[in-house]
């Protein structure tokens, strides 16, 4: 399979350890091969040589928009509709801020009990600080769609769920909502680079996603917001910083919003990590998404096959959805002592990760994942789970990440 795979060239486009087989990239993507020469470029001759100057000799004030134009394309999103700016967190605070002004007479917002976490405070902590009425009402995933009505604002959902892999029915979601009057904010920190996506297409309203996943862009990399370009110009944003205003260095006391997607910026950009970002993201617009997407697929086909039969009577359960059309970049098992077995995978040079309570989490990155990384996995896998080599303390004690 590896050798008619037409994406293996890709793998030495990125920085991995001999030896390592790496099935974490849907938590933190590897470094770039050109991230380090673009990185010392910025930090060298722009900024040590530059200096200030180089807000404009080198386009530093583009980069938001520049970068977010090519997530766009990664995402479906024509240009102007995607700014690269702030973390997820704050993007979703803007975002949804946006949704309830566009609809002021409907006071709930609907999202399921497994969206990622902090989307969830998020839209805590705007209720609070709003005080207008407003609930947040979380639904088994099964029944969201039964929960669409007229009294609903807003539906946000993450399009690739973190723990299991499911990926949800975007465009049918987004036709319900809409059918019903209810606006739509999609996370797509596990989608954007894993799976095609069509923001346009499928007539979404808001979305946010992060850069650090399946973009490549290092760890803390900025994040980006997707506003269809219908919403822009009816709608502003809460946090409305300086770079956020229509003619920033007119340094007016009163606040007016720049046009179009450049309204949801608020600070000034991080320009080292925006760099580092547009590394990941050229590469990511080098290979084909069709590609990507049969690759993952196969990839997570034969990830399954090999589990169930080198690990069958060792209470893996598969929570990942079999039907390929439902499944994103990601293979998820449920198992009592998860974590303990991640932390033995670790230690045999296999990296994936755990998520509370009990979810053993394998990333599969066509770009740089083979299928013999596969096959290799499991077998190890296999290997401690046969002989309980995990069964030790210092195993099941929890670092503060898991």
């Amino acid at each position: 399979m590896d050798v008619e795979d037409q994406l293996s060239g890709f793998r030495d486009r990125f920085i991995l350890p001999k030896g390592l087989i790496y099935l974490d990239g849907n938590s933190l993507g590897p470094m770039p091969v050109s991230t380090n020469a673009r990185l010392a470029q910025v930090a060298n001759e722009e900024w040590a040589t530059g200096l200030i100057r180089s807000w404009n000799s080198a386009g530093w004030m583009d980069l938001p928009e520049r970068i977010g134009n090519k997530i766009g394309r990664l995402v479906g999103a024509g240009s102007g509709q995607v700014i690269c700016c702030d973390s997820t967190s704050i993007n979703v605070f803007k975002t949804i801020s946006a949704a309830l002004a566009l609809n002021p007479h409907r006071k709930l917002i609907l999202s399921t009990v497994d969206n990622f976490p902090t989307d969830l405070y998020i839209i805590q902590g705007l209720i609070q600080q709003l005080g207008a009425g407003h609930e947040l009402r979380l639904v088994p995933a099964d029944d969201l769609a039964s929960h669409i009505n007229e009294q609903v604002a807003v539906v946000t959902l993450t399009h690739c769920n973190y723990q299991s892999g499911r990926m949800y029915d975007m465009e049918g979601l987004t036709a319900l909502a809409h059918a019903n009057g209810v606006l739509t904010m999609w996370d797509l920190a596990h989608s954007a680079g894993a799976v095609p996506v069509d923001l346009d297409g499928s007539g979404a309203d808001f979305a946010v996603g992060c850069g650090y996943k399946f973009l490549n862009g290092g760890p803390g990399a900025p994040a980006f917001l997707y506003v269809a370009e219908r919403h822009q110009a009816g709608v502003g944003q809460p946090l409305s910083g300086w770079l956020g205003h229509a003619q920033p260095f007119e340094f007016s006391s009163t606040y007016k919003p720049a046009p179009g997607i450049h309204r949801y910026i608020t600070g000034t950009a991080p320009i080292l990590s925006l760099a580092a970002l547009e590394c990941g993201v050229d590469l990511m617009l080098e290979a084909d998404m069709t590609r990507i997407r049969a690759k993952s697929l196969a990839l997570s086909d034969l990830l399954i096959a090999l589990v169930a039969q080198r690990c069958a009577g060792h209470s893996l359960q598969l929570i990942t959805p079999e039907n390929r059309g439902d499944r994103s970049s990601q293979v998820s098992f449920r198992h009592p002592d998860s974590y303990a077995i991640m932390q033995g995978l670790i230690a045999s040079d296999v990296i994936g990760d755990f998520r509370a309570p009990d979810i053993l989490r394998l990333g599969l990155t066509p770009l740089y994942t083979s299928f013999m990384d596969v096959w290799n996995a499991v077998a190890t896998l296999g290997g401690i789970l046969d002989a309980r080599s995990w069964d030790r303390p210092e195993w099941k004690t929890r670092k503060k990440v898991t």
